[in-house]
């Protein structure tokens, strides 16, 4: 069934999906990972936040 969702959404004309992951700085002076999955045009707004 995965295979099938990941055919759909590379579809000529569909909504282009991507995974972004960035290092976050936690309280305890440690780095953390941020993932998520998202519209390939919200992509550099997830960085800058």
């Amino acid at each position: 069934m995965a295979k099938k969702v990941v055919a759909t959404l590379k579809k000529a004309g569909g909504v282009t999906y991507a995974k972004a992951i960035k290092m976050v700085k936690t309280e305890r002076g440690g780095y953390a990972f941020e993932e998520k999955v998202m519209v390939k045009d919200d992509v550099a707004n997830f960085f800058k936040a």
